[in-house]
């Protein structure tokens, strides 16, 4: 069963990392602890029972209560659904890389693999346009392309 606890907003990281620490270290029958990006103030955990969590949120900072009852998982599955780093990323679009040797360039999108989430680009200020292919991780859209 999946069980919500409810945080303290733009905590949820640092909770989910104590509730893991002291998982380890106690006896809790915790099978996972899960933050999930677009849900602030809330995280979930998987347990046999809500006792168990229950002892696990016990005295733990930032930690505001547990939402009673549990969930299942098909109420939530909708929030651990994979998306396509590239969906919102079009050719010709300028973006910022964000890792890699050319971290802080921008550069311009020059095509688009979306099966295996890479992007092919152009440094924006490079004398010679060399292409260079990256993860869609490793970058930031500045600016899209009108159409």
């Amino acid at each position: 069963m999946i069980y919500t606890i409810r945080t303290t907003v733009g905590q949820e990281r640092i909770v989910a990392d104590l509730l893991r620490s002291k998982q380890t270290k106690g006896e809790q029958e915790i099978y996972s602890v899960v933050v999930v990006d677009n849900l602030r103030g809330y995280i979930f955990a998987e347990a046999p029972n809500e006792a168990e969590v229950r002892k696990l949120i016990y005295n733990v900072p930032q930690v505001k209560g547990l939402v009673s009852g549990g969930v299942d998982l098909t109420e939530v599955g909708h929030f651990f659904e994979e998306k396509s780093l590239t969906v919102d990323i079009h050719k010709g679009d300028l973006v910022e890389l964000t890792a890699g040797p050319f971290k802080g360039e921008k550069a311009k999108v020059v095509r688009v693999d979306e099966a295996k989430d890479k992007i092919t680009l152009e440094l924006v200020e490079a004398t010679v346009p060399i292409p260079i292919t990256m993860d869609a991780a490793s970058i930031r859209v500045i600016n899209q392309k009108q159409d």
